[in-house]
């Protein structure tokens, strides 16, 4: 027999919550709990979580998403900061989802390593604190090579930025960081009126699917995110002049903008990632032949 359908959380739900842990919501942890059942399913639906997915769940607080997540899940890992709420959510998934799989783990997911986890997640799903959502998202790629794709509800700002193309408004450092690991693209608004306490800015969600392979398997991240970082930094600049401090001087960031094939003139925010790839790419050869002496360069 099928377990039951989880009940979800209402608004009067998470209000009792809240007041049975004695709960007061702080911005400083971007504690804006949804309280809507039609939400939190078409999170769960527009995601692609199904019974062979593990999921990472960041920040579920008082369980609002996790539930639904655990209906349809192989497992769901929730890592959460606070303590009070990590250690009210097993009950609240006992109470509410009976049967199901969860791991609840009290971390803070900016520091968050493999071995934290104790099941291996394949999906991100998240209703993340506004102030830190680009650097999860990004950590998290980085170091749970596993996980394929996501879905996360972050400030509807911050889901212009990560899922903008070159040549947008919106364009900038996370997008192009997050182009690095994988296709993004905006999958729709959230209104304020979902959540409690309701927040001062309006949210959207962000879906990214991870590249097959590896952009450029002979350079580094840090080194082409020292390129994007130095390139936005001075958005309003050419190339040529916002990497003169990256590279050691204009004329020779020029030469290694020309050696990638990049016009020196071009501003960041018309390059992809694949020309920030080749401006590291080209850095590192420029280096090395500046570091070899001209009779070993012969002889290769």
């Amino acid at each position: 027999m099928s377990a039951p359908a989880p009940r979800l959380l209402g608004p009067a739900d998470v209000r009792a919550l809240a007041a049975e842990l004695d709960l007061r919501p702080t911005k400083r942890l971007g504690q804006n709990f949804v309280h809507d059942a039609n939400t939190v399913r078409r999170i769960v639906r527009l995601a692609g979580v199904g019974p062979d997915d593990v999921v990472l769940e960041v920040g579920p607080g008082l369980g609002s998403l996790t539930l639904p997540l655990l209906e349809v899940a192989a497992g769901v890992v929730a890592v959460e900061i606070d303590p009070v709420l990590a250690g009210r959510l097993p009950a609240t998934a006992t109470e509410r989802a009976p049967g199901r799989e969860l791991r609840v783990v009290t971390a803070d997911a900016l520091r968050l390593a493999p071995g934290d986890l104790p099941l291996a997640p394949d999906v991100l799903v998240a209703n993340l604190p506004y102030n830190v959502a680009v650097p999860v998202v990004l950590h998290l790629l980085a170091v749970l090579p596993g996980l394929r794709r996501g879905l996360v509800m972050v400030q509807a700002e911050v889901a212009e930025r990560l899922a903008a193309r070159p040549g947008e408004k919106a364009y900038g450092a996370p997008s192009v960081k997050l182009a690095w690991y994988a296709d993004a693209r905006r999958a729709g608004p959230v209104p304020r009126a979902v959540f409690w306490p309701v927040p001062g800015v309006d949210s959207g969600l962000v879906a990214f699917t991870r590249h097959d392979e590896e952009l450029a398997g002979d350079v580094e991240r840090r080194e082409v995110f020292a390129v994007v970082d130095a390139a936005f930094a001075q958005r309003r600049k050419s190339l040529r002049a916002a990497l003169a401090g990256w590279a050691g001087s204009a004329p020779d960031a020029e030469a290694v903008l020309r050696a990638a094939g990049v016009d020196p003139g071009a501003r960041g925010e018309s390059l992809g990632v694949t020309a920030f790839t080749a401006i590291a790419r080209a850095a590192g050869r420029r280096s090395v032949e500046r570091s070899t002496p001209t009779g070993e360069l012969d002889h290769r």
